[in-house]
This record gives structure tokens, C-alpha cells and sequence, in this order.
């Protein structure tokens, strides 16, 4: 990286996962472009936040909106090095419950999403030579997930070959393109709604014995788009506490 601030857009940033995310990378000095579609939740977290940042309302399914966004993050906070694609949802319908509008709407929100904003930003990490995206995704990816629903594990899984293809695509540029494949993390949008009974039935398939903690997934967020991740690209990280292991 050159020697002006580096700056990053962090999708999904109203939730917890991604909002630690946040947070680490302006610990590194990174500025950082919050991208949700949720406004009002953008601007009650960016006023507790220390670093350079910029609120930037996004409906990220749209590639119309997304380029604008992009243009406006351009504007404030100038080129991007770092994209980080983390939404937090769970779809959980079997697929006989699952009709054509969830099916779409989950793969819109997790697959298209990812790769309208790697679309927007790739060109200019190209003629930069330099960039660096991690796609934060779930143990479907690995196919960990069935439980989770079709949708989400066909999205997850559409996602890790995404970050397969994007990395050998621009590997030549200085660009790397990783995955995380995350389990059960403390506030997170999986672990909230379950009642007690449900959350012992999920820590049991945990060979490490409990959830993790949203720091945890930053942190290895931090690493992969850090100088010290240079040689490292085209791959799914395991951050989910033994439940996959490769």
C-alpha cells in the first residue's frame, strides 16, 4: 500500500460482525466507508466511532446504487483499497418452504450483493495494483451448513466460488480475494433469536466449547487485508471454532 491512508468499505456495517470489522481496521489507521441500507442505524453507530469514517446509506442489491455509493465514498474519502462484504442474515427455510421470492432475495442480498461492489471496485484496484477483498461468509460455503437452509448454503456457496474466480482473476494485480468461513458469533443474527434449549443444542457442535466473539472474525479480517497477507489469496479462512475443519 502507498502511503496516504488506506481506505475501506465495509458492507452490512449495522451488524455486529461487521461493525468489529469496523472497528479494528480504524485501529490500523484505515479509513472507513460504512455501507447498509439501514440509515438510521449508520448514523446512531458512526457518532461513537474514532477514526476517520463516513455513514453511506446503500440498498447494495441494487448495481445502480452501488456505483453511486461507490462515487460518493470516492468523493469523501478517496480510492479504495480494501472491500469488505459482510452481511449478516439467516434464512433458515427448508425448500419446500423456501418460494421464489426468499430464494431470490437471500441470493440477492449474499451473492449479487458481493459482486456488484467487487464489479465497482476491481478496475480501479487494477490500474492501482494494489486491493484487497475478503468475503465474510457462512459455514455453508463449505458445504457445514445444510441446516441453514437452501438458500443461504446455494448463496454461500455461489459466494466462495466467486472469491475462487476473482482471485485467480486478478491475482497478476497485486489484488487478493479471500473468504472467511464464519460459525456462531456472540450477537450475531444466528445465535439471538434461539431460545436456551436451542443455544446448548448449537454449542455442542462447537469443538472449541463456546461462540465467538465478534473480535475474533475482525481479527482475521484485520490479517487478510494487511501486507502480511500478500501471498495469501483464493482462500476460505476457518474462523468458527472447529466446526469445519480442512
Amino acid at each position: 500500500m502507498n502511503a496516504r491512508a488506506r481506505t475501506a468499505v465495509v458492507t452490512g456495517a449495522a451488524g455486529s460482525a461487521a461493525l468489529a470489522i469496523v472497528r479494528a481496521l480504524l485501529e490500523d489507521g484505515v479509513q472507513v466507508a460504512l455501507v447498509d441500507a439501514d440509515a438510521m442505524r449508520l448514523d446512531s453507530l458512526i457518532r461513537f466511532l474514532r477514526g476517520t469514517t463516513v455513514a453511506v446509506p446503500c440498498e447494495s442489491i441494487d448495481p445502480g446504487a452501488v456505483a453511486e455509493a461507490l462515487r460518493k465514498v470516492e468523493k469523501l474519502l478517496g480510492p479504495v483499497d480494501i472491500l469488505v462484504n459482510c452481511v449478516e442474515a439467516i434464512a433458515a427455510s427448508r425448500i419446500e418452504a423456501t418460494d421464489a421470492a426468499e430464494w431470490r432475495s437471500v441470493n440477492a442480498h449474499h451473492l449479487d450483493a458481493p459482486y456488484y461492489w467487487s464489479r465497482a471496485l476491481i478496475p480501479g484496484m487494477r490500474t492501482r495494483n494494489t486491493g484487497r477483498i475478503v468475503n465474510v461468509m457462512s459455514l455453508a460455503a463449505k458445504g457445514a451448513g445444510a441446516e441453514m437452509g437452501a438458500a443461504l448454503v446455494a448463496a454461500h456457496g455461489g459466494l466462495a466460488a466467486l472469491t475462487f474466480a476473482l482471485a485467480r482473476e486478478t491475482a497478476a494485480q497485486g489484488i487478493t480475494v479471500n473468504g472467511i468461513a464464519s460459525g456462531a458469533f456472540e450477537g450475531s443474527g444466528a445465535i439471538e433469536p434461539l431460545n436456551e434449549s436451542q443455544r446448548r443444542q448449537l454449542l455442542a457442535q462447537i469443538p472449541v466449547g463456546r461462540f465467538g466473539k465478534p473480535e475474533e472474525l475482525a481479527h482475521a479480517v484485520r490479517f487478510l487485508v494487511s501486507p502480511l497477507a500478500a501471498f495469501i489469496t483464493g482462500e476460505i479462512l476457518d474462523v468458527n471454532g472447529g466446526v469445519s475443519m480442512d
